[in-house]
């Protein structure tokens, strides 16, 4: 595995959890929840990208 896709995939575990603490603190619809939904679904998409180029070799 690249650094580059460990480094993503190590961020979008942090991130999960990070967003799963924050909405079991408050409601899934705060700010905060939502904030880290979206950055968690731009890990994801850049991940999937990586992927996708590596498959695409």
């Amino acid at each position: 595995m690249h650094t580059y896709e460990k480094y993503l995939l190590d961020q979008i575990e942090l991130c999960r959890t990070d967003m799963m603490n924050l909405a079991n603190g408050s409601s899934l619809l705060s700010e905060d929840v939502i904030e880290k939904s979206t950055r968690l679904d731009d890990l994801l998409n850049q991940y999937q990208s990586v992927q996708t180029v590596r498959r695409s070799i």
